[in-house]
Order: C-alpha cells, then structure tokens, then sequence
C-alpha cells in the first residue's frame, strides 16, 4: 500500500470525537443538520417517492429509515434512497478545496449503518468527519476529466470510511483500495440536458460504500492502489498522491472549510447570484428596465449558458436562468426552480438576454480576486457592477447560525412540521450528547396520522 493511503487510513483510524476540536464538532453538527435539511426537502420529489417505497419494499425487515417517510429499509438501500433525496433539490453543502458535495455521500451511508449498530451521537460524529475528510482529500487531489461529474466519483470512499469506523474495521486502507475500484463513473451531461438519473450519483457511492466495508469483511480484496489506478487512469487526467496529505491531521479540518448553499442551485452559479443580490440592495430598478446583463466567471460557466433550461434539474445548471430568476422574481430558493415557476415569461424573456463569459483567471479556490463579476445595463443607461470574491455561506464568509436554522426549517417544516422540525434542530444542537442516533433518525421520519 502506497505511504499517502497509509497516512490517510492512519489518520482516519486514529480520529475518534475525543481528538475532535471543540470547532470541528460544532462543524460537523451544522453539516448534519443543513444535509438533513435537504433529504427532507427532496424526500417530496415524486420520483423520490417512489424510490423509498420501492428499496423499502425490497429490504423486509431493515431497520434504516427513509427520512421523510414512515418507512425503514435494509442500510445499503436506505443510504441510496436518502442521498439520491438529498442532492436533488441542490441545496446540500460542498466543498471547494475538494471532493465536491463530501456529505451527502457521506452522512447517508453513516446515518443508516448508525442507526443499524445503535450507536451514539460521537461515534456518528466521528464518522462523518472521518470519512469527509477522505473524501475531500482525494477529490482535492484528482484533476478530473473534463465531463466527469464529481458528484459520486469520490463519495464512494468516504461512505465506505464512515461505515468501516462504526464496524469498528480498523483495516481502513483496504476498506478504501475496495472502495475506489467500485467508484461510479458519472458524467456532467444530465446536470445540462435535466435528466435525473444525475441525483443517483451520490446515493450509488453511498451504497458502494456500505458495500466496500462489508466485502473487506467477506474477504474480497482491492488492488494496492485503488484510488491511484482508478483516478490517475481512467477517470481523471491527473492524480497527485502528495496533494491527498498535504497538511493531513492540521487544523481546520476539512469539514470546518466547506461551503453551504443559500441558493438553491449549482455553486457555479452562486458568485454571480451574490453579485446580484449586492446590485438588487443597492439600486432601484425593476425587471423591465433591464436592458442585457453580463455574467464573468470561471471557466467552466459556459458550459453553464442556456438560456431555456428544459426542466428543473437543467435550470438549476444554468447561470442565465438564475440570474433571470434572481432578478425577476427576487429570490433563489427552491421555489424558484420548480416546473411551474420554469416558463414563467419574464424569467424565459430576461434569461435571453444574460450573457455569460468565462476568466481563466477566475478559480473558486481562490480568495484574493473575484470569482464572478455581473454587470446589469439598464434601458436608461445606467450601469451596475459588482463583484464576488468568496461565496455567501462559504467558511471563509460564512453567515449567522440562524441563517442556515431558517434554511433547514424552510426546508423541513413542509415535510415534519414546524414543531417536529424544531425538535431536530434541537436534537442535532447537542448531537454528542444522544445516546443513541435513533433518536434522530425517528424524528426524520413525519407523524404517525391516526
């Protein structure tokens, strides 16, 4: 086994809540709580329905719930229900130094194998942050390919961390070599073309993951290298083994240094959303007085340009109908990326006229220069500017705490309750001191009706 995966085994061994920072557990608190957020809220989506149904059909007898349902499934396929819930509304948290979205493929998959063990809210705790913090390393160190998705690529790994501590596997680095060899390929294309079968991405690793721990243990082994031979060759076009332990077991850890989302869209459309906010604060003006708006990001934004998503998944990979959607309708949340709200004239008629340009200078890993500039021309000649440089809800400029509590009870209250809903809020405020996660994961689930 090559040093890097030894030292990343070594350190995911070796966390346990007790090393944990006072500032890392209230991190990771946050996390779980915005991801619950947001398996609740797309637990609703009618396709998502159905799935939880279906693997709760399947499963007879398994003790794992399907949040926001009364119903429990087999933990393999209630982690693929849940996570599959959780990224199809885009609002769940990420993270820019790597790894992409690391809870929701993580959380799941150490949610399910929790509430099968029974066990408490630290050893959860330290699951999650074990496992994210894989996650996010190896991501940071891949250059994916151009199309390849980073949703599910990485996750896999992760889930499989956080199932192999709550087993109490201390092999961890052939847990992960097993783990990345089952990694799923996955593209960007269904982000642009709509296609929902993009929201399987992290419910897939997050069932490969259970699965990776489980086949150590049924005596399966994995090449030496897993995560070298998979993303060094086939889904990336470089692979940097120093870059995955670079700084490895120094504060913050990875999970104090995410992002999370108060658009209800891909990060790539955030920076210029943000902007437009700060010229919405700023200025008078009303939809009709807009004349064109000009978008500059980074490079990846023109991939982001159609102007006429074809449905609610493509509108949230699109920065002209945000930025249309932002400005017509005065707010980004998930009500205004639903079907109905897709062909709303203004929206469709403004979105036209939003340009978008890329900066290779731009990099979202950086904060010491803009990431997004948006420039609004009014019809009465007026020019707007403004630029972002670190997104709203990143660490780096993160938001009140009772911002992201708002976030979670708008997004919760529909499915539990406003009251129920609270009681979460509560409940994930002293998560290290639960004894059992069953505790939470009940109140995932809506009221019994009499």
């Amino acid at each position: 086994m090559p040093d890097y995966l030894d030292r990343l085994a070594a350190f995911a061994r070796a966390l346990t809540f007790a090393t944990l920072s006072p500032s890392a557990i209230a991190a990771a608190r946050r996390v779980v709580l915005d991801t619950c957020g947001a398996m609740l809220a797309g637990s609703r989506r009618p396709e998502n329905t159905h799935l939880a149904r279906l693997v709760a059909e399947r499963s007879r007898g398994g003790r794992a719930s399907l949040v926001g349902h009364a119903l429990h499934a087999e933990p393999m396929l209630a982690a693929l229900a849940n996570a599959t819930a959780g990224v199809s509304l885009e609002v769940d948290e990420g993270n820019r130094w790597g790894g992409g979205h690391p809870a929701i493929h993580v959380l799941p998959a150490a949610l399910a194998v929790a509430e099968e063990v029974g066990a408490d809210g630290p050893r959860l705790i330290e699951a999650l942050v074990a496992g994210y913090e894989i996650v996010s390393r190896i991501g940071g160190a891949t250059q994916a390919r151009a199309n390849v998705h980073s949703h599910g690529t990485w996750g896999t790994l992760g889930a499989a961390v956080a199932t192999a501590k709550l087993l109490g596997e201390p092999a961890l680095g052939a847990v992960v070599n097993l783990a990345a060899s089952m990694s799923p390929a996955n593209t960007w294309t269904p982000c642009f073309e709509g296609a929902t079968i993009r929201n399987l991405y992290p419910g897939r690793s997050s069932l490969q993951g259970i699965l990776a721990a489980h086949l150590h243990r049924c005596g399966f082994t994995g090449v030496a290298d897993g995560p070298g031979d998979v993303y060094g060759s086939i889904l990336a076009d470089g692979f940097e083994p120093e870059r995955a332990v670079h700084g490895l077991g120094e504060a913050p850890l990875r999970i104090e240094a995410n992002y999370f989302k108060f658009h209800a869209c891909c990060l790539y459309n955030h920076p210029a959303l943000d902007a437009v906010e700060e010229i919405r604060g700023t200025a008078r003006f009303e939809p009709g007085d807009v004349a064109r708006v000009s978008v500059r990001s980074i490079p990846f934004v023109t991939r982001m340009a159609e102007p006429a998503p074809a449905a609610m998944l493509a509108a949230k990979f699109s920065i002209p109908y945000a930025v249309a959607a932002a400005l017509v309708l005065g707010r980004t949340d998930v009500t205004a990326f639903t079907e109905d709200v897709l062909e709303d004239p203004g929206v469709r008629a403004l979105a036209k006229r939003v340009e978008v340009t890329a900066d290779p200078a731009m990099s979202l890993r950086r904060d010491d220069q803009p990431v997004a500039t948006v420039t609004v021309t009014l019809t009465d000649g007026r020019t707007l500017s403004r630029s972002t440089r670190v997104v709203r809800g990143d660490a780096a400029n993160p938001r009140p705490e009772e911002e992201l509590v708002a976030k979670f009870l708008a997004l919760a209250a529909p499915v539990l309750g406003e009251q129920r809903a609270a009681n979460v809020v509560a409940l994930t405020s002293r998560l290290e001191r639960v004894g059992d996660v069953r505790e939470l994961s009940a109140l995932l689930s809506p009221p019994a009706v009499p």
